[in-house]
């Protein structure tokens, strides 16, 4: 143990300091957006809409990221990675702002797609940043320490924001699940976000070259590697379709199904945070030993039982203990695979494949949550659950086809300019 944690101190000795700003502006929002993603939802039912329009409220933000991943991955290369993260920030901080000054339905669709190519351009950028500034040594470190970080994060966020409406209601004099309470919570959401886009002003990026930016290098790049590029992108988008019809209703789930108070699913919600926060840590040294694929095997298959007794469970306790168990499993695997996508294309095409697997991750996610809304509404979460087994075990059947024992499976491909 002593010797695996020298190891991982190493390893974060070596992050750059760019990388330590990331890190630091990640801590602030991943808080915020916890907070975000557990009011939002109750915020949208507080507006007298239903558990569908939340549902097409997240596909709205997830089809924007889809249909603009490739201009925005064109736009971030002639920003630079610093700007993309300035403006992208300062987007997702406006579009909360946004719905807590107008409240409309028609706001809420306006801001959500606004979101969407903010974090459209965010997402796109974040792997090659990352890339750039690590060496082959700590890389995969960096990437599982900015998604822990961010859970971790998000715990805090997700702990203080089951309370929030009810401090801010006790001020105000409204009830805690008031549409006015809610407003109040996600204005200081916006807030904290904004300071955490400050550390990116400190960052020293180059400027990139003319010839390294394509707008059609994404579809020049599918059309010379497709068998490559669909083996690394097909798992990734079964597993966005099962996601994207669960993972955006887990607050109302835990509300609907065992009829718990909003602190109560702050609190589930900030400690599967935590769980997936600790499951993204330890993840590195794991895959050190067993390999990259062999991890994300092994984890998100372990995850699929206690999907199914968060789903099915009698009683809430063994629901709330399944969820933390199944959330780390699934979740701590995740840049590890994004390191190895990277690591398994050419240097050049780096921030070309990232658009494409942002295309891939937002798929799901913009066409799910609208069926699943329907879904629950005519059926309850039974079918929703159901859906997202049988996905979930097809994505890790496709990453143990494709990769299991292969080379680059286990052995890193370094590039150039390490």
């Amino acid at each position: 143990m002593t010797g695996v944690l020298t190891t991982y101190w190493k390893r974060v000795r070596l992050f750059s300091p760019n990388a330590r700003l990331f890190l630091a502006s990640i801590s602030l929002t991943g808080a915020a957006l916890g907070i975000y993603r557990l009011l939002f939802n109750f915020y949208v039912l507080s507006l007298d809409m239903d558990a569908s329009v939340a549902g097409q409220l997240t596909s709205a933000t997830s089809m924007t990221a889809l249909v603009l991943a490739l201009p925005m991955g064109y736009l971030a290369d002639i920003l630079g990675r610093k700007k993309a993260f300035v403006f992208g920030g300062v987007a997702v901080c406006l579009s909360i702002a946004g719905v807590v000054l107008w409240p409309t339905k028609g706001m809420l669709f306006g801001m959500s797609i606004f979101s969407g190519a903010a974090q459209s351009l965010s997402m796109i950028t974040m792997s090659p940043f990352l890339l750039e500034n690590s060496g082959a040594e700590e890389r995969t470190y960096l990437f599982s320490l900015a998604s822990g970080s961010q859970m971790t994060a998000s715990f805090v966020g997700n702990a203080i924001g089951g309370n929030l409406p009810s401090w801010l209601a006790a001020r105000q004099g409204v009830l805690p699940t008031s549409s006015t309470a809610y407003a109040g919570a996600l204005a200081i959401v916006a807030v904290v976000a904004m300071i955490g886009v400050g550390p990116f002003f400190f960052m020293k990026m180059p400027q990139l070259k003319k010839p390294e930016r394509a707008l059609f290098a994404p579809l020049s790049y599918a059309a010379k590697e497709p068998v490559l590029l669909g083996k690394l992108i097909l798992p990734m988008l079964v597993t966005s379709i099962g996601a994207g019809l669960l993972m955006p209703f887990m607050n109302i789930f835990f509300r609907v199904v065992y009829h718990r108070p909003d602190p109560v699913i702050g609190n589930i919600l900030a400690w599967g945070s935590l769980a997936m926060g600790v499951g993204l840590l330890i993840a590195p040294p794991i895959a050190d030993r067993m390999g990259k694929i062999q991890l994300v095997v092994v984890t998100q298959g372990l995850s699929i039982p206690f999907l199914a007794l968060l789903g099915y469970a009698p009683w809430f306790w063994i629901s709330g203990a399944a969820y933390y168990v199944r959330i780390a499993l699934m979740n701590m695997s995740s840049p590890v695979y994004q390191t190895f996508v990277m690591e398994s294309v050419e240097p050049g095409s780096r921030a070309t494949v990232a658009s494409l697997v942002s295309m891939a991750n937002s798929f799901g996610w913009a066409f799910s949550p609208s069926i699943s809304g329907w879904l629950q509404v005519k059926y309850g979460f039974g079918p929703v659950f159901a859906s997202v087994l049988v996905l979930y075990t097809l994505s890790v059947y496709l990453y143990w086809k494709y990769f299991w024992g292969s080379k680059t499976a286990t052995v890193p491909i370094p590039s150039p300019a390490d």
